[in-house]
């Protein structure tokens, strides 16, 4: 069973923009509070089989690898804990004179289900927070 979690933002900034600042992730501390460090294992580029070390607060670091890549489209990347595995999926789509940003958690495994009403709370909320960060970035970044 996956359980999943999603947040969608209209963020007023081309996809190009948005696309520039989403692939940065070494900067991502910077504009989201749910990322306390970003390292790469590797390869230090968004790419298929590329591997992030990823700090958030309240828990371990967990390594990410990434699933798929689609340049100023969208990418995924998953890990895998004791129980549990979580894909995250980061999707841009151009709207209006700007530019939907879906942020999708993806769950399954054992922990999953035993700690779902709880997780899904928390992921919803991170998130919601991540969306609102990139939004304030790429929109600051426009008027710069």
């Amino acid at each position: 069973m996956i359980m999943t979690v999603e947040d969608k933002i209209y963020i007023n900034a081309s996809v190009n923009d948005v696309w520039n600042i989403t692939e940065d992730i070494k900067r991502w501390p910077e504009w989201t509070p749910t990322i306390s460090s970003v390292r790469f294992i590797g390869q230090e580029k968004l790419g298929i089989g590329n591997v992030v070390s990823i700090k958030q607060p309240g828990q371990p670091e967990s390594n990410w690898t990434i699933t798929e890549h689609i340049p100023n489209k969208s990418f995924s990347w998953e890990t895998r804990r004791r129980g549990l595995y979580m894909k995250a999926t980061h999707l841009l789509q151009p709207a209006e004179s700007g530019t939907v940003n879906t942020l999708r958690l993806e769950a399954s495994g054992f922990m999953s289900i035993i700690m779902w009403p709880l997780f899904r709370i928390a992921t919803r909320h991170a998130l919601r927070k991540e969306n609102q960060g990139l939004k304030a970035r790429s929109e600051s970044d426009q008027n710069h």
